[in-house]
């Protein structure tokens, strides 16, 4: 039975109740926007009355502002299969439902028949369904230099599966595959490679992904590790790396491919055969099979120019794909003071770039992270490293998988028998 909850203001409200049951709608409830904000839109609990009714629905409609629209009823609603539906008129509207892969908002200045018969027309449907829509695949790119793309590739899995997702960590770096290594994991066995070629054959379903990855254990992240020597890289073509992210986006929620820096395509110039191995195909075909990419940088100027170089060619493989730009290692000594003013300006300037996401230099927990081949996010979970990139997760990527989980969930993480994880070692809870 359809119960809709009305989070919104009068007479808006009211026409929209009446002309919903008219439609049908046996079971209408109506709460004020103003309350949503200051409780379960602000992580609060509502009164008992309240809850029950927005506990109970199964759509809610609700206005695309900042105030009411937030991950915490994103989180919400998607624990208990609920939909929204999101009303709005100007482009901030569109840009907050977009953010959490919601529909694009309805509009107030429809007639009432009109928004009733939006408000049903969709298929029912949970949050989950909603938000997997948006950037089910992650590709973690960064220039050449070593700027730190492995860790925040390994931060972000490890933030996206807060509250129980299921990630897909893929190490798909033809030239310097670092996964396995940074997490204590073997590279001998199968992995990413296995998983193309299985795509290829037509064989790579749920109960193979499961067989060939790597629990990473403590969160219900698992990792296809990479390639163990340089020299396999035709294994990756780029038939098989989009046939084996496409299985990936069907087994897990969100899959994270840390790729290689190089970008270049012209590999046909200096080969005579027309449809052979190309050097850098799993990065160009990851890259174009993502939903989302995050660009990594240096802070520091080398890092930068390198960047501002790379860029545009990313932006050609990339298309209309969306960029999310990660300036790693932030810190005042590289690039003197305001580091955060003179690289936003800059890459604004070279590439006009204007959204800029900075992750701060945290040394302490990176090597406390790699002593104990483990992510930072376990052995230095207050790192300001984890918190920025968890600021990432939450403001650019997927704001539902903010909440952290209970103890009881953690404890629910899947395990399965006869592969024990390979990494015993533990570092202290801080650092």
């Amino acid at each position: 039975m359809r119960r809709v909850v009305l989070v919104l203001a009068e007479p808006l409200a009211s026409a929209l109740a009446t002309e919903l049951a008219l439609h049908g709608v046996a079971e209408i409830a109506h709460v004020s926007p103003e309350h949503v904000a200051t409780t379960i839109a602000a992580g609060r609990e509502p009164d008992a009355a309240t809850g029950e009714a927005v506990a109970r629905a199964s759509t809610i409609v609700l206005p695309a502002r900042s105030d009411v629209l937030t991950p915490m009823i994103v989180a919400f609603a998607d624990r208990r299969g609920i939909r929204l539906v999101p009303l709005g008129e100007d482009a901030a509207a569109a840009r907050l439902a977009a953010a959490f892969g919601l529909a694009a908002p309805l509009s107030e200045t429809l007639s009432t028949r009109e928004l009733a018969d939006a408000v049903l027309a969709a298929r029912p449907g949970t949050v989950a369904e909603v938000v997997a829509a948006g950037p089910r695949t992650i590709a973690v790119w960064g220039a050449h230099g070593a700027p730190g793309r492995t860790t925040v590739a390994i931060t972000l899995a490890t933030e996206l599966a807060r509250g129980g997702r299921h990630v897909a960590l893929v190490d798909a770096d033809s030239h310097a595959p670092a996964i396995a290594l940074s997490l204590g994991l073997p590279d001998e066995g199968p992995g990413f490679a296995v998983a193309c070629r299985q795509a290829e054959r037509g064989l790579l379903d749920e109960a193979e992904l499961h067989r060939i990855s790597l629990p990473l254990g403590g969160v219900d992240v698992d990792v296809l590790a990479g390639i163990n020597r340089a020299a396999r890289w035709p294994e990756l073509s780029a038939a098989r790396v989009r046939g084996a992210l496409a299985a990936c986006a069907g087994w897990a929620q969100h899959t994270v491919v840390d790729v290689a820096a190089s970008l270049e395509q012209d590999e046909e110039i200096v080969s005579d055969i027309v449809d052979g191995p190309r050097r850098n195909a799993a990065t160009l075909a990851a890259i174009a099979a993502a939903d989302r990419v995050v660009a990594v940088l240096s802070a520091d100027p080398v890092g930068v120019a390198r960047f501002l170089r790379a860029y545009p060619d990313l932006r050609a493989v990339a298309g209309p794909t969306p960029v999310s730009v990660v300036v790693n290692r932030l810190r005042p000594g590289a690039v003197g003071m305001d580091a955060r003013g003179q690289i936003r300006r800059t890459l604004a300037r070279y590439a006009d770039i204007d959204d800029v996401w900075f992750v701060p230099e945290d040394r302490r927990g990176a090597d406390a992270a790699m002593l104990a081949a483990r992510p930072v996010s376990e052995v230095a979970p207050r790192s300001t490293l984890v918190a920025a990139v968890r600021r990432i997760v939450g403001g650019d990527l997927v704001p539902a998988a903010a909440p952290a989980p209970s103890a009881d969930s953690t404890r629910r993480v899947r395990r399965r028998s006869g592969r024990p994880s390979a990494a015993r070692r533990r570092a202290p809870a801080d650092v």
